[in-house]
């Protein structure tokens, strides 16, 4: 596992994939591979949230915590699924709000998020893979590290940017990021089981583009593509 990471990112976070954490977890995944098991997403898409969003054009961070575990679904990009695949019941809440928000959404029939990332959006999970059919199985292995390194490296390198914080793992994974440069906003998981705790009427969207707007940034423009 040389460094895959384009040159934006690789300047802060080359040096992780030398670190006896990275080893640790290059042969976790070898063996994994050896033993017949199936990871998702594929690995040449295990940094497609870094290839998609250049460290200098990070405008807004969300923050997942594992890749799906379904077939087809993860492609990279947390709470994102492939064209043709089912829209997850967090996804789904997470349009539904953007429906609610004063930001001009439809809800599309995809759950394909690329767009976003395309325009600054680190769609971010905490670790990068997962073994099929087991969730979290991944955990431990080193990659929340590696993505706290990644998060630390927006926070430094960085100038205002939105952190959409939802649920208490995400909110804890990103304590430490700076609040007098960048906007920190929390809410529960869009997840059926916390959604309606307060991630609905939150407004993250909106708040983020006033934010972005407020600091001479364009806005994310969060309508999707009804055809990926």
């Amino acid at each position: 596992m040389s460094s895959p990471l384009p040159s934006s990112w690789g300047q802060h976070l080359d040096g992780e994939f030398e670190t006896p954490y990275m080893q640790a977890l290059r042969a976790f995944l070898r063996q994994q591979k050896d033993d017949k098991r199936v990871i998702y997403p594929a690995s040449e898409h295990w940094f497609r949230a870094f290839e998609l969003t250049p460290l200098s054009k990070v405008r807004v961070v969300v923050l997942g915590q594992d890749p799906y575990h379904g077939p087809d679904q993860a492609h990279g990009l947390c709470f994102s699924v492939r064209p043709g695949v089912a829209i997850p019941p967090s996804l789904s809440n997470v349009y539904r709000e953007l429906a609610s928000d004063d930001v001009d959404f439809t809800p599309p029939n995809h759950g394909f998020l690329e767009s976003w990332a395309r325009q600054g959006v680190l769609l971010l999970n905490s670790v990068l893979t997962v073994e099929r059919g087991q969730a979290a199985s991944h955990r431990g292995q080193g990659w929340e590290t590696f993505t706290d390194r990644a998060i630390a490296a927006v926070n430094e390198q960085c100038q205002h940017v939105v952190f959409l914080l939802w649920g208490s793992y995400a909110q804890k994974k990103a304590a430490f990021v700076d609040r007098s440069r960048h906007l920190v906003l929390h809410a529960p998981h869009p997840s059926p089981l916390s959604a309606h705790r307060g991630f609905f009427g939150c407004h993250h969207f909106s708040r983020a583009n006033a934010f972005l707007a407020e600091k001479g940034e364009p806005p994310i423009d969060w309508r999707l593509p009804e055809t990926p």
